[in-house]
């Protein structure tokens, strides 16, 4: 066996009457357990993050998970205000609009798509999203919001200015959308026209020609906040469109300090979806002194557990200094 200068022992679990999620997870930092100890370290990263004094806090995230229960976490992360900039797809808005009015079903990952299809039920992965709790909602919600916009004289919009008349004008208190505009948090969306509300933008367009979306505003207030800030540190979910605007912008202030990515995309296939933390460093998107970890698995089973642990470190860390 290779000399180590240090040996830290693997324990085994224990099980409390009550233990909470928190004391398991610092029980995953003990157990190792491959995954599980990089669920430990990708908590104390996030701690870290939130603790550090002008670190702007990215979210990036794609929009699947806001067909789930997820969706409450992410919607938490904002209400307290965990994060600074949220950089999503434009599937985040469909689905947050459309769950504040209807509900999405359980499903199956096996089932008749031809018989779903035909009864006007849409299948993401193993959630049902039949046609009038999405189109048809967003359609309504979306168009008169717009309507209204433009009769009030407003004609050009970035996707963070939509996103927030979005929230004020379309959501509650279910919605991330909503809770990013209640506490100023800017909501960036690259590629905006690739979804339900996209199309929505578009079909609006035909009949008021001079509206406009203007992603080039997104990216000159993206500037202003990755050049003032003296520490950044990124919480990514996911790859995709999301993830790469989150390391791209990151990298012209020196790269982020802290990374925590979850995913389940592999790396041999060279996708940025499946990139590693340690080829983001290679191009500066990632600070080489950075905090970093890549927890692979599913992000609906891994946040509820990752953000129960943070916010209760976090509030007891309030309760210290008290």
């Amino acid at each position: 066996m290779p000399k180590v200068e240090r040996k830290i022992p693997v324990k085994d679990y224990v099980f409390d009457k009550n233990l909470s999620v928190n004391e398991l997870v610092e029980q995953m930092d003990a157990a190792w357990g491959f995954t599980a100890g990089k669920l430990a370290v990708g908590v104390s990263i996030l701690e870290d993050m939130v603790n550090s004094k002008g670190c702007v806090k990215f979210l990036s995230f794609p929009a699947d998970i806001c067909a789930t229960g997820t969706r409450g976490v992410i919607k938490e992360l904002v209400k307290r205000k965990m994060v600074d900039v949220i950089i999503t797809t434009c599937g985040t808005l469909d689905h947050d609009v459309a769950r504040c009015y209807r509900d999405y079903y359980k499903g199956s990952f096996v089932m008749n798509d031809s018989k779903l299809h035909q009864e006007g039920v849409n299948r993401l992965g193993n959630v049902l999203v039949p046609n009038d709790s999405y189109g048809i909602v967003i359609e309504k919600q979306i168009i008169s919001m717009l309507e209204t916009l433009y009769k009030e004289g407003k004609r050009e919009f970035s996707t963070t200015e939509l996103c927030r008349e979005i929230g004020l004008r379309c959501c509650n208190e279910d919605s991330i959308l909503y809770w990013a505009a209640k506490n100023n948090i800017p909501i960036f969306v690259p590629g905006i026209t690739d979804g339900s509300v996209g199309y929505q933008l578009w079909f609006f367009s035909q009949d008021h020609k001079d509206f406009r979306i203007n992603l080039l505003k997104d990216e000159d207030d993206l500037n202003n906040i990755v050049f003032d800030a003296k520490k950044s540190g990124a919480l990514i979910i996911g790859g995709g469109i999301s993830k790469h605007h989150t390391i791209w912008w990151n990298q012209f202030k020196d790269g982020l300090d802290y990374v925590v990515y979850i995913s389940t995309a592999v790396e041999w296939d060279g996708s940025l979806s499946g990139a590693r933390p340690r080829e983001a460093v290679s191009w500066g998107k990632i600070s080489e002194k950075a905090k970093r970890t890549m927890i692979e698995g599913d992000a609906t089973m891994i946040m509820p557990i990752m953000m129960s642990s943070l916010i209760e470190r976090l509030n007891k860390k309030k309760v210290d200094k008290n």
